[in-house]
């Protein structure tokens, strides 16, 4: 029995050493190799201090020794704490700070980052993964010294109940907030998705996702419960739809995993036409929703894989999902979320926390061993993220409150109708503007959609939306205007609709709708500056 991520990778190689446990451009390693490297990174980390319930870095670009770095961290009674490589050093050295991190695992390609940080006042006593020195009150190390210390399996006392990994995420405020998973969270929700999918050891299954995403813990973790092999897709991949679909028939990629957006690209822009496909049986995505008309092309030209909608915030990993049907209706509605996975239970609630009657929304709340433990030194943000259900007399069920709205459907499952926080108010009715977006969506032209409120002079919010045509549609603003004026009320119709060729991304691939309503905001500001009257 497994009771800690790290024992997913000994596990494999006891059975199969030589298998391939990863792959990325070219470079391969088994896992036999993977638990060596592991094991002797972890020796490297108690040398320099690290122990149990420590938090260390991980500021890399996606490579083998990434998968090393994250498996060697926890093998030495540690977190891992995966940074996004691109974000901006400020960003970075904040969470290192927030995070009371003093060891950074790395590579040179960011040895001036993380000199940078130290300048702003970020204090290290380790960096891994550097050649040369990058202060001197630091200790550094090249990946060289990793490959020189011990390889047996270090003596730790870790339980399933310390931590494994901190991800952090967006907060509302725009401070960023760390989810602390468990060992037991994290293999939990591997074991599920491995048994749901039926991952097995011939599986070669595809890590899209940066590892400072939620989505990457099935490819790292599940994987390596089935003993399969995980195939990065490198960066780059991620702007090269055609060279990507390349790589998945080179590599014979079973199980992708990813969000809507990659998978809409590569459907319009991969060549899938010129691709062997037929070994792809799984592609699973999540993240936000997926357009059912891009959904239905995109079956159509994969038409031996099977398809589901993982739904679950990174606070319970995976928690609900949806099985397309292999005829998927010729309709535009939103995909369902379906039902909760087998370690599951989920409420829906009203305002005060009653339960709503079947088919009335309400807010999601779930109960999993997949949850989080709780938000790292915020013990406001735990208040309101769990809801306590008395039960036995003086006991209590916890739950995580996701912040969704749902409604039950009649046949089972649920129908994800957007975010509490993505609810406002405008002539004085409340508007979810996914319902905006998911009208817009329904024209033909449309290939992506993103709504926004602006605040208004009357303390009021007016909407705006931008969207992407699907070529070589030339798509017009008061064609659009008069479809929504079709499918919505009035007071719910954009008073603007831009038109653009890109919308801004997050580093994990999601619509910036952030950056999006920033940029309306200055435009306004710009319009009212221009045209205040003379003093």
């Amino acid at each position: 029995m497994l009771y800690l991520l790290s024992q997913t990778i000994d596990q494999a190689a006891t059975r199969h050493p030589d298998a391939e446990a990863v792959c990325c451009a070219g470079q391969r390693m088994s896992y036999g190799e993977l638990v060596m490297r592991a094991n002797q990174l972890a020796h490297l980390l108690r040398e320099q201090g690290v122990r149990r319930g420590d938090r260390v870095g991980l500021l890399m670009n996606k490579r083998l020794e990434a998968v090393v770095a994250l498996y060697g961290i926890m093998k030495a009674g540690a977190a891992y704490v995966p940074l996004d490589p691109n974000a901006p050093v400020a960003r970075i050295a904040f969470i290192v700070q927030d995070g009371g991190i003093r060891h950074l695992l790395t590579e040179n390609a960011k040895a001036k980052a993380v000199q940078e940080m130290l300048n702003m006042g970020v204090s290290l006593h380790s960096v891994v993964g550097v050649d040369s020195q990058v202060e001197p009150r630091v200790a550094c190390f090249s990946w060289d010294d990793v490959v020189a210390a011990p390889h047996h399996e270090p003596v730790v006392g870790v339980i399933e109940q310390d931590l494994a990994y901190i991800l952090y995420t967006s907060g509302s405020t725009g401070v960023p907030k760390g989810v602390m998973h468990t060992h037991r969270s994290a293999l939990s929700w591997a074991e599920i998705a491995a048994q749901t999918y039926g991952l097995h050891a011939n599986d070669r299954v595809s890590n899209h996702a940066p590892f400072h995403f939620d989505l990457s813990t099935l490819d790292l973790f599940s994987t390596a419960v089935a003993g399969a092999t995980m195939v990065i897709i490198p960066e780059m991949y991620t702007k090269l739809p055609a060279s990507l679909s390349k790589l998945i028939e080179d590599e014979q990629m079973t199980v992708l995993y990813t969000v809507p957006f990659a998978l809409i690209q590569l459907l319009l822009h991969g060549a899938l036409d010129k691709r062997d496909l037929h070994r792809v049986r799984w592609v699973l995505f999540g993240g936000e929703p997926f357009p059912p008309k891009h959904l239905r092309a995109l079956m159509a030209a994969l038409p031996a894989a099977r398809f589901c909608n993982v739904y679950g915030p990174t606070e319970v990993n995976g928690c609900t999902y949806y099985m397309i049907p292999a005829s998927l209706p010729e309709t535009d509605e939103p995909l369902p979320i379906g039902g909760t996975y087998g370690n599951a239970e989920a409420l829906v609630v009203d305002a005060h926390d009653a339960p709503v009657a079947p088919g009335d929304v309400g807010e999601l709340l779930i109960r999993s061993p997949t949850m989080m433990r709780g938000y790292w030194q915020r013990p406001d943000l735990d208040a309101k993220a769990f809801y306590h259900r008395p039960v036995f007399g003086h006991h209590v069920d916890v739950f995580h409150r996701t912040g969704d709205l749902v409604r039950e459907r009649p046949e089972g499952g649920f129908d994800f109708l957007g975010r509490k926080d993505r609810q406002i108010k405008t002539r004085g009715y409340r508007v979810e503007l996914d319902e905006v977006e998911a009208a817009l969506l329904q024209h033909d032209d449309v290939e992506a959609a993103a709504v926004y409120g602006v605040p208004d002079e009357h303390g009021s919010q007016h909407i705006e939306a931008a969207v992407i045509g699907r070529p070589p549609a030339l798509l017009e603003e008061t064609v659009l205007v008069q479809h929504a004026k079709k499918l919505l009320p009035s007071y719910a119709v954009p008073e603007r609709i831009k038109i653009l060729d890109t919308f801004p991304r997050t580093s994990t691939g999601k619509i910036d709708r952030l950056a999006l309503r920033a940029k309306a905001l200055e435009g306004k500001d710009q319009h009212e500056e221009a045209n205040k009257p003379p003093a």
